[in-house]
This record gives structure tokens, C-alpha cells and sequence, in this order.
């Protein structure tokens, strides 16, 4: 078992911050990840957190400015429990690390991602109660845990869209997979944003601020960003660049993995794929010839706005192997772009390009 109670297979690629993912065969194996098994994105200490004198602020844009207990959120709203995936803007980074370097950047695969039953008191329902004034469009929010970037503490923080806070069912939560949430991901509570990158989620929540413009925060406004192939460290300039939010249709494949020698006969291949923002995926194609025919992959779990979906398919690959392809749709009519170099930057954001593994027949 590894530190934080982990799988003895899970992938750790930093300790301090803890940043970790499960291989993605395991992770595929349950639609409700277990949480030993659930990908860890941090960027500084795990805070100690007294739940007994915790208290969540609510300020900015609103009729009144509010101080919330634990006791307060439990017992002073409905109890919503709901199960949505969650998925680092850096999930497949390894794919774009081999078109070229992104240095300074967690690598990782494609077990970034995974889903949880959370339970909760819904945000939109706290904002009625603290009266969201007209001038409102953002909801601000901040951790409790200190993150140092270029000799400062920025603390960790961003916003959303007040609309998407209202109708995305962005969720306060307080319990993940029926238990308290651990330290490791957010106790004693954490929003949790459907359809949204996994760094608007933020753990150990400690305010909210309606405003009219989005966060200025460090990791909203300068870190969380993507910029056009050609442009680099050196050249970037970061008031350019487009600010992540939504997630974009995207999928994975899971079994076989690249390199692997695989019978012959028929190949069952299996992967998720998942949608952003209030999209539900609709469609994964397969291909075994790297493209050239397709094949409409089965759906083996529901579609739902904000969780991922399971997908299989049995393929016929080539004598001597082949390239394995998987690319999803969105009830959007959206797609993934085939050429991954079009989408390649210098912070390994959002690579949605094509999944493709190769194997080799025996």
C-alpha cells in the first residue's frame, strides 16, 4: 500500500506536493472509483483542518456576507448526493511530451481522471440563501492550503461562471463514496464541478465571492491557461491565452496498452471517454488500421451530464499489428482532432486528440 492509504499500483509522481493516478486498466474496472484508486492533483501541503471551528465565508455580490459552519451546511440545507468524474486539465500529457517537451509538469498518463459519489449541500442553494445580487456573473473561490509560486504564498483558487454555479449542480461537498472526506482530497469540505477542468474543484474550501469578472487568482488567471503551438516559456505572454474552464470531449483507451502483443482473433478493446460542461458523450468510433474504418464502439454505462462513460469494442486487428483508435462525440456534434500537434502547448493542457495505441499480433 502506498502513503495516503493508495494502491500498491498506483502511480506517484510527486511527494511533496502528493501527485498520484492509478493505471488506467485498474481504473476502468469500476464506475465509482475507489479511493484508493482516486488520481491525486495537489499543489502545495495537505493543511490541517479543525472541522470543529471551520468556517466556509460567503461575500462579495451578495445580500448578505455569511460565515458558515460544517453543522450549518449539514443541517441547514437539503442533502444532495451525486456521482461525477473529475478530470485534471493535464490528463494524456504524456502523449503531447512526445511531440515535444513541456518541462516543469507533472507527466501524466491517462488515469487522471476519476469518478466519486459525493454528498453534499448543492452551491446553488447556499448562494439563494446568502441573496446573489443582479451584478453577479462569477463565483470566486479559495482554498485553505498555501502554495508558493515565484517566492510568494498565492494560495489556490479560481472561479466559474454564476450560471454554471446554478445549473451545472456544482456540488460543496462534505462526504465522497459515503465516508468524511479525507485530508488528502479536501476535508472537511471541497466543491465539486461537473464538466469542469479538476482545478475549479477546489479542496479545502475556505470562501466564496460572487463578482462581476472571473478570478484573478494565480491559478485561474496566469497558470491554468493555453496558448498556440508555437508559442513557448520565452516567448508566451500571459495575459494571452485562453483561460480553461469546461473540458472537452475526450477518450482513452484502456486495454489494450501501447506495445502490447496481443492473440489472434478478434481483440476486445475497452477505454472511457468523457464530455464537458453540461454535454453527455453520445458516440465513441474504433478503429484498428489507424483510421482508415471505423466502427461504432458499445456504451456499457449510462450517459449522464458530468460523468464519464465506459466504452468497449471488438476489434480485428491486421496480420503483424496495428494502430489501435478510439475518438468520442458530445451531444454537441463535437469531436476530437485527429493531428495531435495541432493542439500541442507548452503547459500540456487539454490534449484531446485521437487515442491511439499500437500492438503487435502474435
Amino acid at each position: 500500500m502506498q502513503p495516503h492509504g493508495k494502491h500498491s499500483d498506483y502511480v506517484v509522481w510527486q511527494t511533496e506536493p502528493y501527485n498520484g493516478e492509478p493505471p488506467a486498466a485498474l481504473l476502468r474496472q469500476s464506475l465509482v472509483t475507489p479511493l484508493d484508486l482516486f488520481y491525486t492533483r495537489n499543489h502545495g501541503p495537505v493543511p490541517e483542518v479543525d472541522a470543529a471551528t471551520y468556517r466556509l465565508s460567503i461575500d462579495g455580490l451578495v445580500r448578505a456576507s455569511r460565515s458558515l459552519s460544517l453543522t450549518d451546511l449539514r443541517e441547514g440545507f437539503p442533502r444532495v448526493t451525486q456521482t461525477t468524474t473529475l478530470q485534471c486539465a493535464g490528463n494524456r500529457r504524456t502523449d503531447l511530451l512526445a511531440v515535444a517537451p513541456i518541462p516543469g509538469e507533472v507527466p501524466w498518463q491517462d488515469g487522471a481522471i476519476s469518478t466519486a459519489t459525493w454528498g453534499g449541500t448543492l452551491l446553488r442553494d447556499v448562494l439563494a440563501e446568502a441573496g446573489v445580487d443582479p451584478a453577479a456573473r462569477h463565483v470566486a473561490f479559495m482554498g485553505l492550503d498555501h502554495v508558493e509560486r515565484h517566492g510568494h504564498d498565492v494560495g489556490f483558487g479560481g472561479s466559474i461562471p454564476l450560471a454554471a454555479a446554478l445549473h451545472l449542480d456544482a456540488l460543496l461537498a462534505f462526504e465522497m463514496n459515503g465516508a468524511p472526506l479525507t485530508p488528502l482530497h479536501g476535508f472537511p469540505l471541497r466543491l465539486v464541478v461537473p464538466g469542469y477542468i479538476g482545478a475549479r474543484s477546489v479542496k479545502w474550501l475556505a470562501s466564496l465571492t460572487l463578482q462581476p469578472e472571473p478570478s484573478t487568482q494565480y491559478f485561474q488567471s496566469h497558470a491554468y491557461k493555453v496558448f498556440p503551438p508555437h508559442i513557448g516559456p520565452q516567448t508566451v505572454d500571459w495575459e494571452q491565452g485562453l483561460m480553461l474552464g469546461e473540458l472537452s470531449i475526450t477518450a482513452a483507451i484502456t486495454t489494450p496498452r501501447d506495445g502490447a502483443t496481443v492473440p489472434v482473433g478478434p481483440l476486445r478493446v475497452e477505454g472511457y471517454a468523457m464530455a464537458g460542461g453540461s454535454r453527455t458523450v453520445e458516440r465513441v468510433d474504433v478503429s484498428s488500421d489507424g483510421g482508415a474504418t471505423w466502427q461504432v464502439a458499445r456504451l456499457t454505462t449510462p450517459r449522464q451530464v458530468g460523468v464519464w462513460v465506459f466504452w468497449e469494442a471488438d476489434v480485428d486487428v491486421p496480420p503483424g499489428g496495428g494502430e489501435i483508435v478510439a475518438r468520442a462525440w458530445d451531444s454537441a456534434a463535437n469531436t476530437q482532432p485527429e493531428d495531435i500537434r495541432a493542439i500541442w502547448n507548452f503547459k500540456g493542457y487539454m490534449n484531446n486528440a485521437w487515442a491511439r495505441v499500437n500492438v503487435h499480433r502474435l
